[in-house]
């Protein structure tokens, strides 16, 4: 419908909502109790205080209990399968690199199956390194899907 002010029926997109990110600044500095991480400076370290701390649980713990990863990796194919200790390894040193700079980014579980390996990840941007790590070492057929508004992200990789 339209009226002499422009349209009145437009529709109104919502903003999509991730739980896991914080909506309020929390006091700095604040320590996750599960992990170990220190919020200061407006992000999660590694870093030690020796200032009084306020308690509260990281998004990456709070997905972690939840069960709600936002990355999946899955890792297959008959050269995996001959090679797989070092694949693993190698997906453990990115793990590594990542979760050091960025300490909300971190594997949540590995499992095998008949298939190969899955792997679900706590952030974005782990799931997609370690596929762009496996295609850069390895070549094979490497693919990204994000899901829910780049929320969440499928990684697929085989050779």
């Amino acid at each position: 419908m339209r009226g002499p002010y422009g349209r009145r029926d437009r529709l109104i997109q919502e903003k999509n909502h991730d739980v896991y990110q914080e909506q309020n600044k929390w006091p700095e500095p604040t320590l996750c109790p599960q992990c170990g991480a220190l919020l200061t400076g407006g992000r999660w370290t590694w870093t030690n205080t020796l200032e009084p701390v306020n308690e509260a649980i990281c998004p990456a713990c709070r997905r972690i209990a939840d069960h709600y990863p936002a990355g999946y990796v899955e890792i297959g194919g008959p050269f995996y399968v001959a090679h797989q200790e070092e694949i693993l390894n190698l997906v453990r040193n990115v793990e590594q690199q990542e979760k050091e700079e960025h300490p909300l980014e971190r594997i949540m579980a590995m499992t095998d199956d008949s298939d190969g390996t899955h792997i679900l990840t706590t952030g974005l941007h782990l799931a997609r390194r370690i596929g762009e790590a496996l295609s850069r070492a390895y070549q094979g057929q490497f693919s990204m899907q994000y899901a829910d508004g780049e929320q969440r992200i499928r990684v697929q990789w085989q050779r």
